[in-house]
């Protein structure tokens, strides 16, 4: 185990402590003020939707507004930088999402420590990848296609929306596990390697289910599985790629997390009423509906999860030394 993932382990385990008199006191009252959620993405995306439909959620549970603020850029390192110097008092919470796991890795030079610095609150939904290739593309199946990229190393492109990005990461974890060599092309948005896929200028794309689903309905791109552990409901009949290379799987997902040090029964009580609204059948269908399936943990559990997955996709980045843009 790694310095890093037992220092992150230990945070998210301190939700075990025995609470203070003044620290119960101050859980039992709060909030008494406007909290922030900051979002590391421009508004209008699942990310910037999520924290929204939460923070309603939470303003109506807990009776006080939790507002959005949108701190784009950087790959959510200048979100992430905010909420790591902000008061631990639980008013300032960090949307978290998977790219916090990859950004541990990829970037050496930040002037803070996620693992660290961020407490884990509580988890939010998990979204699947889908791998897609043009129905033009002779490959039916997975197991087809693989056999065709063996026979053919180096002549499939694999378009991206960019360096480090999850169609790329995804891929760069295909090839290492399925034993395959693509060549990746990345494009400056996925819209743009949507559109080279449809016409047929790349191979095949890890797309993220919910960018390209009327795709897959209406036949412009064929499904060759999910990336996800599961198959997913809007696609029961495509199987996963776990189904043909064993242990594979790739999946986004959201959370919450809060200064270092912010108190554990402020953290326990936004745990509860996340969990609530996850709970929750109307919550539920939103979330469906761009993609994505509830995902509620304990704050202990949040942070293994964390530290899992930084650690999985630390050794992807590394192995295919993947350098930010």
């Amino acid at each position: 185990m790694t310095f890093a993932r037992r220092q992150f382990l230990q945070l998210a385990a301190r939700a075990a402590a025995v609470p203070t008199v003044l620290s119960f006191a101050r859980a039992q009252t709060y909030p008494t003020r406007p909290v922030r959620i900051i979002v590391g993405f421009a508004p209008g995306g699942a990310s910037d939707l999520l924290a929204r439909l939460m923070g309603q959620w939470l303003s109506g549970r807990l009776g006080q507004p939790f507002v959005v603020e949108n701190r784009p850029g950087a790959a959510t390192n200048i979100a992430t930088a905010a909420v790591v110097r902000a008061p631990p008092d639980g008013y300032t919470l960090l949307q978290i999402t998977i790219i916090n796991a990859w950004n541990a890795t990829l970037y050496h030079n930040l002037n803070f420590d996620f693992m660290r610095d961020i407490a884990p609150v509580a988890s939010i939904y998990r979204a699947p990848g889908v791998m897609e290739v043009s129905p033009s593309f002779p490959a039916k199946t997975v197991p087809e296609f693989i056999a065709y990229a063996k026979a053919n190393p180096g002549k499939i492109n694999m378009a991206s929306g960019g360096t480090g990005g999850a169609p790329h990461v995804y891929g760069e974890l295909f090839k290492m596990m399925a034993g395959v060599d693509m060549l990746h092309v990345p494009y400056r948005a996925t819209p743009l390697a949507i559109t080279a896929l449809l016409a047929g200028e790349v191979h095949v794309m890890f797309d993220t289910l919910a960018t390209s689903i009327e795709h897959i309905r209406t036949g412009k791109l064929r499904a060759l599985a999910v990336t996800a552990a599961t198959r997913v409901e809007v696609l029961p009949e495509i199987p996963t790629v776990g189904e043909f290379v064993s242990g594979y799987e790739a999946s986004g997902w959201q959370g919450v997390g809060a200064p270092r040090y912010t108190p554990i029964e402020i953290i326990d009580s936004l745990n509860k009423e996340i969990n609530a609204g996850l709970a929750d059948r109307t919550m539920q269908g939103r979330i469906a509906s761009i993609g994505g399936t509830v995902f509620a943990s304990s704050p202990i559990e949040f942070g293994k999860f964390i530290a899992d997955e930084t650690e999985k996709w630390g050794k992807v980045i590394r192995a295919a030394n993947i350098k930010p843009e």
